[in-house]
C-alpha cells in the first residue's frame, strides 16, 4: 500500500459549518498530516478572506475544495464512511476510537476504494440522521466531563491517526537541517580531545598519574554519550588551550 495514494482517497467531509475561519483551519490540519481531499456539506460563508488567512499556507486544500447542498451528495461515491461524534447514539454500533477508526479507513483507502470522513456543525455536531447516512462512528477519547473540541482541533487529531495508520506507526520525518549542526567528530578528532584533557588535567594538578583511577574513562564515558561534533570538540580544545596559555 502506498501511503500517499491511500491517504489521498480519504476525504475530509464538514457538515453545516457555521465559521468560515474553522474551515481555513482545518484545510491547514489536513496539509500537516498529508491530506487534501476537502468537501463542504452547505458551509454557511465559502469562499471567505477569513479561511484564506487561518489556512496559513494550506490554500490549495481550499481551492480544491468541493462544495455540495447535501451529505448524500458528499458521499456518492464513497464505499466507506465514519462520522466523528463525542456521544453514543441509540441506534447504530458503539463508535470506534480515533485509532480504531482511522485504521479502518486506511485500510479500505488502501484497496483503492474512495472513503470518507465526517465532521457535523461547530455547535450541534452530526445530527441522528447525519450519523446514520455513515457506515459506522468513530470518537476522539477525550475527557468525558469535557470532550467539547474545537473542529479543527478534532480534525487535526483524526488526521493524525490517519497518517499513523497509513504510514504504519513510523511516518516519515523531517531531516535534522539545523544551521549550527557540524559532522561528527572522527574517532582522531575524539581521541586528540581526550590527550589534550589529560595533559591539561595533569598540569593542573587535578590528575594524579601515579594514581589515575578511573577519572578518563569516566569522561570518555560522559563526552561519548554527548556524542561530539567536530565544532564542539574545536571548542573545547580552544578551552583547554587557552587553560594552558593562562598557567604560562
Amino acid at each position: 500500500m502506498n501511503p500517499t495514494d491511500a491517504l489521498a482517497r480519504i476525504s475530509i467531509v464538514l457538515s453545516r459549518t457555521s465559521h468560515p475561519g474553522n474551515i481555513g483551519s482545518v484545510a491547514r490540519a489536513m496539509k500537516t498530516m498529508g491530506l487534501t481531499r476537502l468537501v463542504l456539506v452547505a458551509p454557511r460563508r465559502f469562499p471567505d478572506p477569513e479561511a484564506d488567512t487561518l489556512a496559513s499556507g494550506a490554500s490549495d486544500i481550499l481551492a480544491s475544495a468541493r462544495v455540495v447542498e447535501s451529505l448524500d451528495e458528499a458521499l456518492a461515491d464513497s464505499v466507506f464512511s465514519l462520522a466523528v461524534s463525542a456521544r453514543s447514539r441509540e441506534l447504530g454500533p458503539p463508535p470506534l476510537l480515533a485509532r480504531q477508526g482511522a485504521a479502518r479507513l486506511v485500510a479500505q483507502a488502501g484497496e483503492g476504494a474512495e472513503v470518507a470522513l465526517v465532521f457535523g456543525n461547530e455547535t450541534s455536531g452530526l445530527s441522528n440522521a447525519e450519523v446514520q447516512r455513515c457506515h459506522g462512528a468513530v470518537m476522539i477519547a477525550a475527557n468525558p466531563d469535557f470532550s467539547s473540541l474545537n473542529l479543527a482541533a478534532a480534525v487535526q487529531v483524526l488526521c493524525y491517526e490517519l497518517r499513523l495508520a497509513a504510514h504504519g506507526d513510523a511516518p516519515p520525518v523531517p531531516a535534522r537541517t539545523t544551521p549550527f549542526a557540524s559532522p561528527p567528530a572522527t574517532h582522531q578528532e575524539q581521541e586528540g580531545f581526550y590527550r589534550h584533557l589529560e595533559q591539561v588535567m595533569v598540569d593542573s594538578g587535578f590528575l594524579d598519574p601515579a594514581q589515575p583511577k578511573r577519572l578518563m574513562p569516566k569522561l570518555r564515558r560522559l563526552f561519548g554519550r554527548a556524542g561530539l561534533e567536530r565544532d564542539e570538540v574545536n571548542i573545547l580544545r580552544g578551552v583547554l588551550s587557552a587553560v594552558q596559555v593562562w598557567r604560562k
